[in-house]
């Protein structure tokens, strides 16, 4: 009988700070790799569905980039990290349900418990990857230091502590994007070929 779930290659994990670009660069990446090859999940996705359900919030303004979001943001927070100490795989589990492509890219794991529940999981396939820039272009970008948001665990909590697989910087003055992101591409794509000699 077929598994219902197929256990995936590979699994990217990335992690940043606000407006280092991690949105950008996992957008690119699904796009190289197509959406049959690779999905993108984000573990803020089911927090700002579960946080606006129980608080009767518009989920749509939540997952915009817009200021609704921000007048929430810290509460969120604060409501986010009760679930997680009660259950540190919550929102893991919930973003990578249904998921059935070779590659994962999750796009915002913000805490060490994200991590660690990935390499749990998924201890063979899992690769993390942090996306960095510097304030001065975060903050070109739209970024202003918010006290209580900034300088939370959501922020910070990957800052120290972490050996990363891969680094990528996105700066103006850095390698092109394209250059950084190629052997990352390389291994999707061989994991990607990987699985669909195995199923065939």
């Amino acid at each position: 009988m077929e598994d219902p779930a197929p256990e995936p290659k590979l699994v990217l994990v990335f992690s940043g700070k606000r407006k280092s670009g991690k949105d950008y660069v996992t957008d690119l990446i699904h796009s190289r790799l197509g959406p049959d090859v690779c999905c993108v999940l984000r573990l803020s996705g089911p927090l700002k569905q579960q946080y606006a359900q129980e608080q009767g919030l518009d989920l749509d303004q939540l997952l915009g980039p817009g200021l609704y979001k921000e007048q929430f943001r810290a509460d969120m927070i604060l409501w986010g990290e009760t679930r997680r100490r009660h259950d540190p795989g919550f929102f893991c589990r919930l973003a990578t349900r249904g998921a059935r492509q070779p590659v994962w890219v999750v796009s915002d794991a913000r805490r060490l418990s994200d991590l660690r529940w990935f390499f749990s999981e998924f201890p063979r396939q899992t690769q993390s990857v942090r996306v960095q820039s510097s304030e001065t272009t975060r903050t070109q970008r739209g970024w202003s230091f918010t006290a209580g948001v900034d300088d939370a665990e959501s922020e910070c909590g990957l800052d120290s502590g972490v050996e990363f697989d891969w680094i990528i910087t996105n700066e103006a003055d850095a390698p092109s994007l394209e250059e950084q992101l190629q052997p990352i591409l390389k291994l999707a794509e061989e994991a990607a070929s990987s699985s669909s000699s195995s199923s065939s």
